[in-house]
């Protein structure tokens, strides 16, 4: 809901001061993109901008902010309506993005906001008050991108008492920056003088005024008090002479004067108002229990109280933001229950009017909780769409236990904080909620408590695969089957958004250990390929077919992708189907068939269907440009580059692991090879903080051939020495293959080193067999046979040799300290090397090899 008078132009009174030498600096924005308006409260900000719009000839649109707007689809929004207001037909494109729901990224709103901008013929001034109450990245980060794109007849004015976090240094360096200070904003001596002949009933001296304005430093609001303060004094000189020390020592004994003076009635309805952020008769009516509310306002306004007209009808106001927070500090410090009361009877005025939200934050400060829950449960499905930030923010200050029998509540709580990385606090709130969900079971239901505890399993599986526990996963994974066959709702919320995230959907980007994963992976498609419905399978098989490809093992590997094409109900979910489509168009490219894998990625970008569309664009753009360079299209590539928006100097983050890499990987082949490399590097750094293995060996990988082709050889062959040492347990070839002619020479060159130094009885900390066994993957023969004793890692060996004393694979995992799931699959890996399909034909083929026992 669009309060309407957020978006009016703040009322200015006819008897301000002229101030043409601030008004002309106002004016010099008008030159710039952003002008930025900062001072702490009481220096008349938002007056000075309501003075200067008064003269502007360009269209403005305003929006006071508050502490509510901090949710990135209320923020947009109000925005966008401000302008609408102004010019009719704006926001067409706009608004159905936003009623969408949320989503983690912004691009596509902003993109929308600024192509329809970019269609306005007239210059237009923006004009964001009260910028300060806005603490949310996202929103910091989407009106940086809007700066940065803003059209030339578009300014934006930021009016805010702190400083902005907007890289103000590079716009200031381009001239797109336009200061107004706390010096601009004070007053001068000439319009002290004014001040007081021309607004005030005081005869003072010239003298006088100079004392009080060297006092308050010029400050407005200083000026304002001191003058309401002084009508009531018997000896202005003296009174004058009291004003002692900087303006923020004196301003509440300043106010204290001013409360201290009015009526009792004024008084009580000063202090139990001063908790609204806007005021109406009705409102203050309930809030105070004064039936003369609308008097009280206007009588108010006649004093020159801070008070602030919203609209020209008088019917909203809100006080100064000075005003009203010394007040509610005041009544919070004197009459804490009363405080509270107001709080209370605020809330319940503000929902029967249907604003919810905004009851929530007055619930919030009273403290009543249960309130909170209550109106939460009931706006919960509007709220998981629409508005999760501020949900978010509502329930991280709740008391732990306020919500222990709302499971739904609680869970989606633990969604989000998953969804937006906040991992340990997502697992301890899962371990609270199982135990508080167990105690539920004689409250509800058979049915109930089945959905309760499926769900709740589903996050502790969800919280043990985060951790790397496989075990720990398929465990819960079980009782998930056990009280939810059909899975959990959660199990597939948010598939068709674009989360940013890839942790949930390509699993080897969280686990390390590929045989375990090879183990879990078949398992659970296998319990769960003959159900019809059941999507959460598509990333399984995404997985699946991607370590397979690792391994080389392509016909397998297309199978999985093929059986997951073929299901219906994982078309819906984009974010499925591009992890399926990435896996099949790169198994296609790897088979000898580049025009089929480009096929597949052209007709994905058909196939999405989904409000983040331009999100999964960015993502499928990168493929493909990734793509052209393994088929040879620089041209392409370089074409993205130019379009994609990224620069080598971007923050580094996991959310866009894959299109950083493509990104250095083009640089590198444009001859960027610097730029490249201090993109590796801070990705490198990112990656081994975070253990993401598969792509840290990807990182290395790429690192060395940009270290090579820069000259650097003995670095790029440290580089690539890591990755093949971090690669070889996990057996992965395609990430080093697929880098074509460059990697075989420098596998080659590194194999003859490394000959040298087995022969001198060197430690080697790659094995030869491996280096070999990428080169022969790559068609490359070496020089000498394979050593006999390194076709098989350590540990395929040692299970090899405790099956020759006869023992089962329960006997060899318990011998080892491994699951009997990772056991198959080294016995399945020894088969494939050795060319046998049983163990005794391994062990006679093992003797044969004389591998040693």
């Amino acid at each position: 809901m669009i309060v309407g008078t957020k978006l009016y132009i703040p009322h200015v009174r006819n008897s301000l001061v002229p101030r043409p030498r601030l008004i002309r600096k106002l004016n010099e924005g008008m030159e710039t993109k952003l002008t930025l308006v900062s001072a702490q409260a009481g220096y008349g900000k938002t007056t000075a901008l309501s003075e200067w719009v008064k003269q502007c000839t360009a269209l403005v649109a305003w929006v006071s902010l508050e502490k509510q707007d901090n949710d990135l689809i209320r923020f947009w929004s109000y925005i966008t309506a401000s302008i609408q207001e102004r010019v009719p037909g704006y926001g067409q494109t706009i608004f159905p993005l936003l009623e969408k729901g949320p989503s983690v990224y912004w691009e596509p709103v902003i993109t929308a906001v600024l192509n329809e901008l970019h269609g306005l013929t007239n210059e237009l001034v923006i004009i964001l008050d009260d910028f300060h109450t806005i603490e949310l990245s996202a929103i910091h980060d989407s009106c940086i991108y809007l700066i940065d794109h803003l059209p030339s007849h578009i300014h934006l004015y930021i009016v805010s008492r702190t400083d902005v976090v907007i890289p103000t240094a590079r716009l200031l360096a381009k001239g797109e920056l336009h200061r107004i200070s706390m010096l601009d904003l004070q007053f001068q001596l000439d319009e002290g003088l004014v001040f007081f002949r021309d607004t005030t009933d005081l005869m003072l001296t010239n003298e006088q005024v100079t004392e009080l304005f060297y006092q308050t430093e010029g400050w407005v609001s200083g000026l304002q008090l001191a003058a309401i303060s002084l009508k009531r004094s018997d000896n202005i000189t003296e009174s004058i002479h009291q004003f002692s020390g900087q303006h923020h020592y004196i301003s509440d004994y300043l106010l204290e004067e001013v409360l201290h003076h009015q009526p009792e009635s004024l008084r009580a309805f000063l202090l139990e108002t001063s908790i609204l952020s806007r005021l109406n008769r009705s409102l203050c009516q309930a809030v105070t229990g004064q039936t003369n509310a609308q008097e009280q306002l206007e009588m108010l306004e006649q004093l020159n109280l801070f008070i602030i007209p919203l609209d020209d009808h008088r019917n909203w106001y809100r006080y100064h933001h000075l005003f009203s927070e010394f007040l509610e500090r005041i009544l919070s410090a004197t009459d804490p229950e009363k405080w509270v009361q107001s709080h209370i009877r605020a809330a319940h005025w503000l929902e029967e009017q249907g604003f919810d939200e905004e009851a929530v934050e007055h619930f919030l400060e009273a403290k009543q909780y249960a309130d909170v829950v209550r109106l939460i449960e009931k706006n919960l499905q509007t709220l998981m769409q629409s508005k999760s930030e501020a949900l978010n923010r509502w329930v991280s200050v709740l008391p732990e236990n306020s919500f222990a029998e709302k499971p739904m509540i609680e869970m989606f709580y633990i969604s989000i904080l998953l969804g937006v990385g906040e991992w340990e606090v997502a697992f301890r709130r899962v371990k609270l909620a199982e135990l508080w969900f167990h105690a539920l079971q004689e409250k509800l239901t058979e049915a109930e408590w089945s959905q309760v505890m499926g769900n709740i399993y589903f996050f502790c599986a969800v919280t043990s695969y985060l951790q790397k526990d496989l075990v720990g996963t398929s465990e819960y994974f079980e009782l998930v089957e056990r009280y939810m066959p059909a899975g959990s709702s959660f199990q597939t919320m948010g598939r068709n958004r674009y989360q940013g995230y890839d942790s949930f959907d390509d699993h080897l980007a969280v686990i390390s250990d590929l045989h375990a994963a090879d183990a879990f992976l078949v398992k659970w498609i296998r319990t769960w390929e003959k159900k019809k419905v059941y999507p959460f399978l598509g990333s399984l098989y995404a997985s699946y077919s991607k370590l397979l490809y690792e391994w080389n093992r392509l016909e397998e590997a297309e199978f999985y992708v093929n059986q997951a094409m073929g299901r219906k109900d994982i078309v819906p979910f984009a974010r499925i189907v591009i992890h399926i489509t990435f896996s099949a168009s790169r198994i296609q490219q790897a088979k000898g068939k580049p025009s089929r894998a480009s096929e597949l990625l052209s007709q994905l970008k058909l196939q999405i269907d989904s409000p983040d569309y331009e999100l999964f664009m960015l993502k499928i753009e990168a493929e493909q440009a990734c793509l052209s360079l393994q088929q040879g299209s620089l041209e392409y590539a370089q074409d993205w580059l130019q379009r994609c928006g990224m620069v080598h100097t971007d923050e580094v983050s996991l959310s866009r692991v894959a299109e950083h890499l493509i990104f250095a990987r083009v640089l590198a082949e444009s001859g960027r090879l610097e730029e490249a490399l201090y993109l590796l590097e801070r990705l490198d750094h990112l990656l081994w903080k975070e253990d993401r293995l598969r792509d840290r060996i990807k990182v290395l990988i790429l690192q060395s051939l940009t270290m090579q082709r820069a000259g650097r050889t003995e670095a790029a062959i440290v580089q690539l020495e890591t990755a093949l040492q971090l690669a070889e347990p996990e057996g992965y070839i395609r990430s080093f293959i697929d880098e074509g002619p460059m990697m075989a020479e420098m596998l080659s060159a590194y194999l003859k080193v490394q000959q040298v130094s087995s022969r001198l009885r060197n430690p080697l900390l790659v094995s030869l067999t491996y280096v070999k066994q990428l080169l022969e993957a790559l068609n490359i023969m070496p020089e000498e046979d394979l050593s006999l004793k390194e076709i098989l890692t350590d540990q395929e060996t040692k299970i090899l040799r405790l099956i020759g004393t006869g023992l089962s694979n329960k006997e060899v995992a318990y011998d080892l300290n491994i699951t009997g799931e990772t056991v198959k699959s080294h016995i399945k890996n020894v088969y494939r090397k050795l060319r046998v399909s049983n163990r005794v034909q391994a062990l006679q083929r093992a003797k044969e090899l004389n591998i040693p026992e």
